[in-house]
């Protein structure tokens, strides 16, 4: 699975963008997707996950409530809706895939789009 993030860029604090991940392969609706992030000077950490097959998604305690992860398996896509949005959501985000759900490693990784919030 190759896969390709989109839609970052510059918001003011408050604002709201929607970040898409295009995946490559056929079988991209047997894949659990998910979302990291990694800000400057800091660890990756978990954003959202989402199942190929029903039942609810997975958010971090940091986004819950403002993020929406989504996926459109027609479209092989998965987005990130992000609402009210804060200066320390800044980073870079990346779509992951992987067979398992909430794997310790994601085996797929996408390149990253950076999301940057002004105050």
């Amino acid at each position: 699975v190759q896969l390709q993030a989109s839609g970052g860029g510059l918001v003011q604090a408050g604002g709201s963008l929607r970040l898409s991940c295009a995946a490559s392969g056929r079988t991209f609706s047997t894949y659990y997707m998910g979302w990291f992030r990694q800000a400057p000077g800091k660890e990756r950490e978990f954003v959202a996950a989402s199942r190929w097959r029903g039942g609810p998604p997975y958010y971090a305690d940091s986004v819950k409530g403002r993020f929406t992860i989504s996926r459109d398996n027609a479209k092989n896509t998965v987005y990130l809706q992000m609402n009210s949005l804060k200066p320390e959501d800044t980073a870079v985000y990346y779509c992951t895939a992987d067979k398992s759900w909430l794997p310790s490693t994601w085996d797929y990784w996408g390149q990253g789009t950076l999301v940057t919030v002004s105050s």
